[in-house]
């Protein structure tokens, strides 16, 4: 079993949740409708990597960023910055059938995390970046999401147990794109204000 870190500690999530369609101008971005429940989809232990692929089995890996929670103790008790990797144009051709995700997103190596960090409050003023070769490609904040943290806790709850270590993604902002090969990746996570902003972590993943 794959395992994430936290703290001095090496925690083995049984699955991943994963909130699609959270930040509206991602939404637009791919052409797709607000949806009128929240879009959850699920990636396996299995998918955990610490290696940015840009491809897989020759297909292009597109890479979206997430602030992840952990599930601990009935709450998310820490937060690390993700990627979410996804093969867009089987996504596309899947949707476009009607049918479930899980080729295009639940494959080996389709989830990479920052270490986690513990927090008093998921919903705390928490913002993350994503940088490529120094480039700020993606911004988002708890603000800009659709379905806040608590939300989206009490409606997996409504219908599925999560066990302790449980990672829960939730959505990308605007600005996913392919990922290019041999590029460094930078993720930062901050608390507050940008101007009085308190660093919580950064993170660096070279693509192959």
């Amino acid at each position: 079993m794959k395992s994430v870190v936290l703290g001095e500690n090496l925690i083995v999530p049984t699955k991943i949740l994963c909130i699609g369609r959270n930040y509206v101008e991602h939404i637009h971005e791919l052409g797709n409708e607000i949806p009128e429940d929240m879009v959850v989809f699920l990636k396996p232990n299995s998918a955990i990597s610490t290696v940015l692929h840009s491809e897989h089995q020759g297909e292009t890996l597109h890479y979206e960023t997430e602030l992840c929670f952990m599930f601990q103790n009935g709450r998310f008790s820490s937060v690390a910055v993700g990627l979410d990797l996804t093969k867009r144009d089987l996504q596309t051709k899947l949707k476009a059938k009607g049918l479930p995700w899980e080729r295009a997103k639940a494959f080996d190596g389709a989830a990479l995390f920052s270490p986690f960090v513990a927090i008093d409050d998921a919903e705390a003023q928490l913002h993350f970046t994503l940088s490529i070769n120094d480039n700020l490609v993606q911004e988002g904040h708890i603000d800009l999401m659709i379905y806040k943290p608590q939300t989206i806790l009490s409606e997996l709850q409504a219908f599925i147990s999560l066990d302790e270590g449980d990672i829960v993604m939730t959505g990308t902002p605007k600005g996913v794109g392919s990922i290019p090969a041999k590029s460094v990746f930078n993720v930062t996570l901050s608390r507050g204000l940008q101007a009085s902003a308190e660093p919580l972590l950064e993170w660096q993943w070279l693509s192959v």
